[in-house]
């Protein structure tokens, strides 16, 4: 699995694929090993209009072999939390260090 293409992930279009390919995430032991938090930061330091908290649920899902809708909402909250996290830390133009 350590070579397997990351668009063979359930919730995994071709757009999202070129955006991770973009941010240096080609595989999914790659994004398995950074964990979606790290992708998403990635992923917003490079389009931080173009992605929303909507991509970090997707990331999450689909390492977890789930649709988003599906994500216990503990998790949602987590994750809403440490997007506002990089949010905020991208607005401000800082790094932000993920804590989950």
């Amino acid at each position: 699995m350590s070579d397997t293409a990351i668009d063979t992930l359930p919730g995994i279009g071709p757009v999202t694929q070129r955006r991770l390919e973009e941010a240096g995430i080609c595989t999914i032991a790659e994004l398995r090993a950074m964990g979606s938090v790290e992708a998403y930061r990635r992923l917003k330091f490079i389009l931080p209009r173009q992605v929303s908290l909507n991509a970090l649920y997707a990331l999450e899902a689909a390492l977890r072999g789930c649709h988003w809708l599906d994500l216990p909402q503990d998790v949602k909250t987590a994750l809403q939390q440490q997007a506002r996290i990089i949010d905020e830390a991208s607005r401000r133009g800082g790094v932000a260090r993920c804590s989950l």
